[in-house]
């Protein structure tokens, strides 16, 4: 993906400080014991063997001995969101087992989000079956971020941060809550166009996440092509979320959807999905063969498999998925988002058995909202993370 304005240099390192010895000459040295001897040659092997150790590339390990749920309570009739809760009113289930909930922050704490957008060449083709022949079809995609970013993201406690991808993730800006970095974002996704085909939806949702080497953010103006970043999972903030606006249609990434659906399932980061080309598939998608009939084209399959696994990302994150058809509904949508995000208790309980690397542990939120000691399930939901799950460990190999 390109995008202008080229970048420029970024600050040359600085020179490290000069000695500040006192000129003292050096003591003479002084013969090692027998026992430190031995204890240096055990340093040197286990050394040695840490060299020759190969570890198993591809693996998320998450050690841990606390597990933080965010949930939403609303009224399952009305859709009304319940604020003012305390503690009491919760109870946290470990496959069944009442956990002690050891923290508690209630929904005062302002949020941090990353922006994902898909931006491609099918972003376009899609995109047009709703802009037409008035406006570029990547708006179908770029104002639901333009909206969120200029109307939800207020200093000084709100940040966000911006990725678009294509055949690859490009990080637009690093996480600000400036109005004029906010500002040349949205600009610059405007008046620019996709480079290339591909939607690389799995890989740039990895990036999100967990982070990687990846474009050097463009507003940044580095003279530095590439650089690394943490994902969400290592950003220190109380409300976290990432906001997916693509078709969530995947041509040509890296990993599957089993390594994703994974990765958002050991993350814990709640992903609210608002999913676009569902206008062109209304019109089309009755008119397209059941299977494939040329490689990498979308056929009808292609688009209900795109939304079943979207389905499945938002709830197995704790999110939402939002399938819209119209760019009216699109307001809606991110008022519904950023009260969702606004109103997340955070909770938090010890591990008091270690979890075993690779298992899966069901999680269960209920709430006893009028305080009688009777779980309200069914008046009211709670929206959480339906379950925690950590990463298999890989015992490194030993060359010969």
């Amino acid at each position: 993906m390109t995008f202008s304005p080229t970048l420029l240099a970024q600050s040359r390192p600085q020179r490290p400080e000069p000695s500040k010895g006192e000129g003292k000459r050096n003591q003479r040295p002084i013969p090692k014991t027998e026992e430190e001897l031995k204890k240096e040659e055990e340093e040197r092997k286990r050394l040695e063997e840490e060299k020759k150790a190969v570890e198993e590339p591809g693996v998320l390990k998450v050690e841990t001995d606390i597990v933080n749920v965010d949930a939403v309570v609303f009224n399952k009739k009305t859709g009304q969101i319940i604020t003012g809760l305390k503690k009491e009113n919760f109870a946290v289930f470990e496959n069944g087992v009442k956990q002690t909930i050891s923290s508690f922050t209630t929904p005062e704490s302002p949020i941090t989000v990353s922006l994902v957008l898909e931006y491609s060449k099918w972003t376009e083709t899609f995109g047009r079956a709703s802009g037409g022949y008035f406006e570029p079809g990547v708006y179908e995609t770029v104002k639901p971020v333009a909206l969120f970013l200029s109307r939800f993201i207020k200093p000084p406690g709100d940040y966000a941060s911006v990725i678009a991808f294509d055949i690859r993730p490009t990080p637009i800006t690093d996480f600000t809550n400036d109005p004029n970095r906010i500002r040349e974002t949205i600009e610059l996704l405007l008046r620019n166009s996709p480079a290339f085909r591909e939607n690389n939806l799995y890989d740039a949702l990895k990036f999100s996440l967990i982070g990687g080497r990846g474009d050097s953010v463009v507003l940044e103006k580095s003279e530095s092509r590439q650089s690394d970043y943490s994902g969400m999972v290592d950003v220190k903030s109380k409300r976290k979320a990432i906001i997916l606006v693509a078709s969530g249609i995947d041509t040509f990434s890296k990993i599957n959807f089993g390594d994703i659906r994974k990765i958002v399932q050991e993350a814990g980061v709640p992903i609210y999905i608002i999913s676009t080309a569902n206008l062109y598939c209304k019109l089309v998608c009755d008119r397209l063969d059941p299977m494939s009939v040329m490689p990498g084209m979308p056929d009808r399959m292609t688009f209900i498999t795109a939304s079943n696994q979207m389905d499945v990302l938002a709830r197995e994150s704790g999110g939402a998925h939002y399938k819209m058809t119209f760019q009216g509904e699109v307001p809606t949508y991110l008022n519904s988002i950023n009260g969702f995000l606004r109103s997340q208790y955070s909770l938090a309980y010890d591990i008091e058995v270690p979890h075993e690397a690779g298992k899966k542990y069901k999680l269960e939120v209920k709430v006893d909202v009028d305080g009688d000691g009777n779980f309200d399930d069914k008046t009211f939901v709670v929206q959480h993370r339906p379950f925690v799950t950590t990463a298999k460990t890989v015992e490194p190999k030993m060359k010969n």
